[in-house]
């Protein structure tokens, strides 16, 4: 009872940080904006995170820093493609580079310090129950953000005015400016809020996860958080699925590696990536279910006086 109690918190940990990235994500290309840099803004956000809490000794100061370096991150994306129109994809991954150098530059004096860890919410009775006790109500508070950030991002897409006008800008951005809708405006808050779950996303690898900076410690996570957005056919609660799928396989190789198993150590630690692309090959060959779902103006350049 004891191993499954910790396999399960494990599972849960490692996907809390592609589930709160991947929501940002899917609210974002709602809009018809593909952002390719959320490997750079979860970076920055580590590294923002760990410092601030690091200089502060306030965990909860280094998690608002690190949903402002998101935001900020993602309004230098927002400036360069919908005010200035440049391509999204290669924006995108430039915005990614910039953040890997950047947070390592930024985080050089901050390796081998020791981090403030966010500590978990303990609720008397019920968090000393079985299995659930732990897993349900002794979890760490983003953890628990992650979960209502789930419905609330779906409630506001499919049963709020507000989120049937996002998607209508993302699925005909000139219908709706006919109409008289702010598209820019609109894909900036898009982009915004893809910006600050990133942030947050990367503040729970150092704060949570892993108390402690270390160059690169997204380890491709922002690359997983985007295709768990196509897996999840753009579908909030399908991301939440998703997210502890592919958690389940990351904790899945590590205790592979713990028991011995007469598989090489580089196979085991690819195989969240293999996942993926598996996943991701699947998909492609439902070519009905992807067209149905896809943001019919996704990654589309958007100028309103042409």
């Amino acid at each position: 009872m004891g191993i499954l109690e910790a396999v399960l918190l494990t599972i849960a940990t490692a996907a809390t940080p592609l589930l709160i990235a991947a929501m940002g994500e899917l609210v974002t290309e709602r809009s018809g904006v593909l952002n390719l840099g959320v490997e750079g803004m979860m970076i920055m956000g580590a590294v923002t995170g760990f410092a601030v809490a690091s200089s502060t000794g306030s965990a909860w100061l280094g998690m608002a820093a690190a949903i402002i370096a998101g935001m900020a991150f993602s309004l230098l994306f927002g400036f360069l493609t919908l005010t200035l129109v440049t391509n999204q994809v290669a924006t995108g991954l430039a915005l990614t580079l910039l953040g890997l150098g950047f947070s390592g530059m930024l985080g050089e004096g901050f390796v081998g310090r020791p981090g403030v860890k966010l500590g978990n919410i303990d609720i008397p009775v019920l968090s000393d129950l079985p299995v659930v006790g732990k897993l349900v109500f002794g979890q760490d508070p983003i953890f628990y953000i992650s979960i209502l950030l789930t419905a609330g991002v779906a409630w506001f897409l499919f049963y709020s005015r507000a989120g049937l006008t996002l998607r209508s800008v993302g699925d005909s951005h000139r219908s709706a400016h006919a109409l008289g809708i702010k598209v820019i405006r609109i894909r900036y808050l898009a982009v915004m809020f893809g910006g600050a779950c990133s942030g947050l996303a990367g503040a729970h690898l150092s704060l949570v996860y892993v108390p402690q900076w270390v160059e690169g410690m997204t380890a491709g996570r922002g690359w997983i958080a985007l295709a768990l957005v196509v897996f999840a056919s753009w579908r909030p609660w399908r991301v939440l699925a998703g997210a502890y799928l592919f958690g389940a396989v990351s904790i899945g190789q590590l205790h592979a590696q713990a028991l011995g198993f007469g598989i090489p150590s580089q196979l085991l630690s690819s195989l969240p990536y293999l996942a993926t692309i598996v996943v991701l090959v699947l998909i492609s060959r439902n070519r009905r279910l992807t067209v149905m779902n896809t943001p019919a103006s996704l990654g589309q350049p958007f100028v309103p006086d042409r």
